[in-house]
């Protein structure tokens, strides 16, 4: 076929892309501006790669806010056990964790992106790497390369250049202005699934950093997270990043801490009251409420001298521990990212409307979600409908 396809980053989203379109028989082109693709899967997988949830659909889909009603057709069309049986044709048999998250076996990425990128070869995809993008000149695609400047010119191109989080990985962002030139609105990013910033004392600094808080719940969630130098993060934080960020851009917000959630307020109180009134704060909450370490480390930090010294007040407190947030971590820090290319700049083939043959897929478009697999499944699944589009498109 006499087509000139291109995919502009080698990420989940564009791999998949490419994989859809170069299965119809069409020649694709991935250009990746990093020395090699998938970096942000590999560094993914050092965690054990969750490749999506096991969880019932209807719940699956509402993971994802304000874009769910765009996403749950193409969420559903690749759900999550096609993500199985995708991962499991390229030799990487998946299990489902307590939690209901989905695993490779081998718990990291790197067979099944060796096996993704022989399967992509051997359909005659084409790679290019160290092709960094430099926007548009006219209708052409300019990129900087090792020899020089590079001008491309294509009958449909897929972008999947990332977002804003882990710049050092690849998504850096730098492609929002060129589309905004061309008419496309882009909703500024800001940081998900990421930490915050607290005023921690220097003396809880020295004794806690990097403590894991174990055993503890936010609002109906249970979990852990972890104290670091300038904050809190953990998965329990990330899990609610968005609401907490949302909050601090309206005024100050807290994290609000159940520092046990086994036990009701009114025990706790007879528990603590039963303590002798000369016993120290930390001997009354090891004994009275089963709190030493880091728990109790943030009663001190956090708590009043009055609240310390009130049994029904200690109580309240270790039931709603409020731990002040001055800002998110930096969005370079985020896991992902909120913001990007909005719902009704593009149609439901994922094309740009002020550039046809130009779609889009992955973190470029403003949806975000919670970790738990949720994240990997709409860059595929995004990724398969912009290599959908493009045959479409190219009257495939």
């Amino acid at each position: 076929m006499d087509k000139r396809i291109a995919i502009i980053g080698g990420g989940p989203a564009g791999l998949m892309a490419a994989e859809v379109i170069s299965g119809a028989g069409y020649p694709v082109t991935v250009y990746e501006g990093m020395p090699t693709v998938g970096r942000k899967l590999l560094m993914a997988g050092k965690s054990g790669l969750n490749l999506t949830h096991a969880e019932a659909m209807g719940d699956f889909f509402s993971r994802f806010g304000e874009a769910t009603a765009r996403l749950e057709p193409m969420l559903g069309a690749f759900d999550n056990e096609a993500v199985r049986e995708w991962a499991a044709g390229l030799g990487s048999e998946t299990f489902v964790g307590s939690s209901g998250r989905v695993f490779p076996k081998a718990m990291k990425a790197s067979p099944l992106l060796r096996s993704w990128l022989g399967r992509l070869e051997g359909q005659g995809v084409i790679f290019r790497t160290r092709h960094r993008w430099a926007g548009f000149e006219g209708e052409t695609l300019v990129f900087e390369t090792p020899e020089g400047r590079l001008s491309v010119e294509c009958d449909a191109v897929v972008l999947a250049l990332g977002g804003a989080s882990w710049p050092k990985l690849g998504s850096d962002a730098a492609w929002v202005p060129w589309l905004v030139a061309r008419g496309v609105d882009v909703a500024p990013f800001r940081p998900a699934n990421c930490g915050f910033d607290v005023a921690w004392s220097e003396h809880f600094i020295e004794r806690f950093a990097g403590a894991p808080v174990k055993a503890v719940a936010v609002g109906s969630s249970r979990g852990e997270f972890v104290i670091s130098r300038h904050g809190v993060e953990g998965s329990l934080v990330y899990g609610r990043s968005a609401a907490l960020r949302d909050a601090l851009e309206a005024g100050p917000a807290a994290l609000v801490l159940d520092l046990a959630p086994d036990r009701t307020r009114e025990r706790l109180e007879r528990d603590l009251a039963r303590q002798p009134a000369k016993a120290s704060l930390s001997n009354r909450l090891r004994k009275g409420a089963g709190l030493d370490g880091v728990k109790a480390g943030l009663v001190r930090e956090l708590a009043s001298e009055a609240v310390r010294g009130d049994v029904s007040a200690l109580a309240g407190a270790i039931k709603a521990l409020a731990v002040p947030l001055l800002r998110p971590r930096p969005i370079a820090e985020a896991i992902s990212v909120a913001g990007g290319v909005g719902w009704s700049e593009v149609d439901t083939r994922l094309m740009l409307k002020e550039l046809p043959g130009v779609f889009v897929a992955g973190e470029m478009l403003d949806w975000e979600a919670p970790t738990g697999g949720y994240l990997l499944s709409a860059c595929l699944a995004t990724g398969r409908v912009a290599g959908r589009g493009v045959l479409d498109y190219s009257g495939a």
